[in-house]
């Protein structure tokens, strides 16, 4: 949980293994935690740990956009300034705050990216700038079309900023053309997010997410692990919370984030020493990813509403590559006429979509792949890449009718991300039902996805998923290489149709499935 070690660079040899010659890559998703932080609470106090760190330079170069309308039209002027934290006294007054070296102009907020973070984060593109430009020769070396790339982050600024310094890392300013303006970064409103699992706007994941917690409470509470917890550092407990436990106050993950953002920084803002017993650690890591995480491996229903909307997404994402490969390939020009608007031909540019999330995204897609076992907590700055590979020569002769496949479907990734089952009621996306049959429209997207792959990377790190392994859905002779018709069908179990039904649903029904659901196949 704490700060990654990030492995050197793929050798000549390991590169020649992974990206083999005859797969091309097609499309890359990036998803990636925010770098090193503040903890999200002040912690801890009474052990020596300061309330405010001194990690934020940033504060002192504060800037925001002002609008002056005296002018037509009106303009827009930058509006630099330092920012102050202020706090109260034990007498209750107001007072400046300071840090453990009385620094009051880089102080950080809870919960905010660090001077460290940003470091971090910025290396992260620097190494995937390596690996797709420099290595693979995948993306651009100079970007002159900002359409290759989906830049998008979580509402959370620490999110954001870290999703800045991947970006600046990727392309530094001296590698984008003068014209290009700046790039888009995209977020959402909370009621459709989806880059963070979010029980607080779906009733019937609070209930899933608490009863999973409270099992791993019952399970842990009273055990010789426990035990050694509290004799570590219950004394540093609050007097009226002085036991450790999952659901003890602050909660077991919460002692956890504040050990983990201390060890992630200087000496300044550290605990006393047992707090960083490597076999008390090693205890909480393991019970707090079984109270967060476990629900991913276990349920369908708390893959479908955890991470199922945004896992739709990023298939449907490479549904529409697959798809815009076969028309550009196709010998009929009345076909790739009548279906190649602008729009979508900018769109299908598209060759790197990437995302500014949180260890809860990392490990809930890990876990809904069934590839979460024997892993820690994500550390700071992790990231997945899900990787599209084509496999070459493929037939680009498509089967007759197929141009009627994507009609008015372009925009429907609940649909694209489903259609294994057939037509689909119409959902919260408010797209119309595919025109096809559901035999026909099977059978046509069978032919459409055969000899495309999917691979999984976490931290550099190829990962296998269990489902993949089966004869016929991964390429010969490498499990790891998924096929993308697999990979689909692996991911529609848990796509919901109707995220806001589905969070309403089952609510006097029992949490814990009645017959194992695991992940990954």
């Amino acid at each position: 949980m704490t700060s990654i070690q990030a492995r050197d660079s793929y050798s000549k040899k390991e590169l020649e293994k992974l990206y083999v010659k005859d797969l091309r890559l097609q499309l890359v998703h990036v998803l990636h935690r925010h770098g090193e932080r503040t903890p999200t609470a002040s912690r801890f106090q009474n052990a020596g740990l300061p309330r405010f760190w001194p990690y934020c330079s940033v504060a002192q170069e504060m800037i925001s956009q002002t609008l002056d309308n005296e002018h037509s039209p009106m303009k827009w002027t930058p509006f630099h300034w330092q920012r102050r934290i202020e706090t109260l006294d034990k007498d209750g007054q107001p007072i400046l705050a300071t840090g453990p070296d009385g620094d009051t102009n880089s102080l950080c907020k809870a919960g905010e990216l660090t001077n460290k973070g940003r470091i971090t984060t910025l290396d992260l593109g620097r190494r995937l700038r390596h690996l797709y430009v420099d290595q693979l020769d995948f993306l651009p070396k100079t970007l002159e079309d900002a359409d290759i790339l989906y830049l998008r982050s979580s509402s959370f600024p620490r999110a954001l900023e870290s999703l800045q310094q991947v970006v600046r890392g990727l392309y530094p300013a001296n590698s984008r053309i003068s014209s290009l303006g700046p790039l888009s970064i995209i977020t959402r409103s909370d009621a459709d997010e989806n880059l963070v699992p979010n029980p607080y706007n779906c009733k019937r994941l609070s209930q899933l997410s608490t009863a999973f917690a409270q099992r791993t409470a019952d399970r842990w509470n009273k055990t010789t692990e426990m035990q050694y917890l509290n004799k570590l550092f219950g004394k540093w407990m609050p007097e009226e919370h002085k036991t450790v436990a999952v659901d003890s106050k602050p909660r077991l993950s919460g002692i956890y984030d504040t050990i983990n953002s201390t060890l992630a920084h200087d000496l300044g803002t550290r605990l006393p020493d047992e707090f960083y017993d490597s076999r008390g650690r090693t205890i909480i890591d393991k019970i707090c990813v079984e109270e967060w995480f476990s629900g991913y491996q276990e349920s369908e229903e708390y893959r479908t509403l955890g991470i199922g909307r945004l896992m739709g997404e990023i298939v449907a994402r490479m549904i529409r590559n697959v798809e815009s490969t076969h028309r550009e390939e196709s010998s009929s020009s009345k076909y790739r006429d009548k279906s190649m608007s602008k729009e979508k031909a900018e769109r299908n540019k598209l060759k790197l979509a990437l995302n500014g999330c949180h260890d809860s995204t990392l490990a809930a897609i890990l876990g809904s792949l069934g590839t979460l076992k024997n892993k820690t907590w994500p550390p700071y700055t992790s990231h997945i890449a899900l990787e599209l590979f084509r496999k070459l020569p493929v037939k680009s002769v498509s089967p007759p009718g197929i141009q009627d496949f994507n009609d008015g479907t372009e925009n429907c990734p609940e649909i694209l991300t489903n259609f294994h089952n057939g037509p689909q009621e119409e959902n919260d996306l408010s797209c119309h039902n595919l025109k096809v049959s559901q035999d026909s429209s099977k059978s046509k997207n069978i032919y459409l996805l055969t000899g495309y792959f999917v691979r999984v990377r976490y931290n550099d790190e190829v990962v296998t998923i269990p489902g993949c392994t089966q004869t016929g859905n991964h390429l010969d002779g490498d499990e790891t290489f998924c096929t993308l018709d697999a990979f689909k069908t692996i991911v529609d179990k848990y796509v919901p149709h109707s995220q806001q039904k589905a969070c309403q649903a089952n609510l006097n029904t029992p949490a814990f499935p009645e017959t194992p659901q695991p992940a990954g196949y």
